[in-house]
């Protein structure tokens, strides 16, 4: 059999299915998106505005485990103080101390004396040591409000003897009288000291304590170490007083 007689007519049927599918495809085009037919484009520029929407609302709680929780943050600026408490109860009263703890302040108060009289006899040159007691004086004359001044600058009192051995020491060093710490004012005549006991050594001079004029409150000791009764406006050599 021959192929050319049918040559036209297989031309004819290829031209009609080429129609064919270029009208269908036209018609595709003009019923499709774009979008669908063609690639996807790039973001398109923010509006206008370029503002964020309004927030959301907040979400409800998740339902995972809960997280570690993170390390403490830094320390706060330190608060104002409050109002002071109430005073507390007072507590009950404690044992007495022991011999032991006597002996240890007795042994303290031995090295505070030792301590000091070294530097006590460089600022008064004139000055004795009798027992556990030093006595010095500046070698002023003084009143005798000045002179318990004086010794309670160096943590001293007036100078008081309380034996013959003392008596003598305070007379050695004092030139012209000095002033002793006893007093009669407030005691109808009877000696005492600066804290109100009771003086048991005594060396008044003959006929002393007078109280002439009834002003005769202070008791001075005398260049020959007897002791009498002054006015306590009079000046004397100022001595004082340094035990343990």
């Amino acid at each position: 059999m021959s192929l050319f007689p049918s040559l036209p007519l297989l031309l004819l049927i290829v031209v009609t299915a080429s129609c064919i599918e270029t009208e269908n495809c036209e018609n595709v085009q003009k019923t499709c998106p774009v979008i669908a037919c063609g690639s996807s484009g790039i973001n398109g520029l923010p509006g206008k505005d370029r503002h964020d929407g309004a927030k959301g609302e907040k979400g409800e709680p998740g339902q995972g485990l809960r997280g570690f929780q993170g390390p403490p943050g830094k320390v706060g600026p330190q608060g104002m103080p409050g109002p002071p408490g109430l005073p507390g109860q007072v507590g009950q009263k404690g044992d007495p101390g022991d011999d032991l703890g006597k002996e240890f302040t007795s042994a303290r108060s031995r090295l505070k004396c030792h301590l000091y009289f070294p530097i006590l006899g460089l600022i008064f040159p004139s000055g004795k040591k009798v027992g556990e007691k030093f006595y010095f004086t500046n070698g002023e004359k003084m009143t005798f409000d000045e002179v318990k001044t004086l010794c309670a600058q160096f943590q001293a009192s007036v100078a008081i003897p309380t034996n013959a051995e003392e008596n003598k020491a305070i007379q050695d060093i004092a030139s012209g009288g000095a002033f002793l710490g006893i007093t009669n004012e407030e005691t109808d005549g009877q000696s005492v000291d600066l804290t109100g006991k009771r003086v048991t050594y005594q060396n008044w001079h003959d006929g002393e304590p007078n109280n002439a004029g009834s002003e005769e409150h202070c008791v001075t000791l005398l260049v020959d170490g007897t002791w009498n009764d002054i006015t306590c406006s009079a000046s004397f050599v100022a001595v004082c007083k340094y035990s343990a």
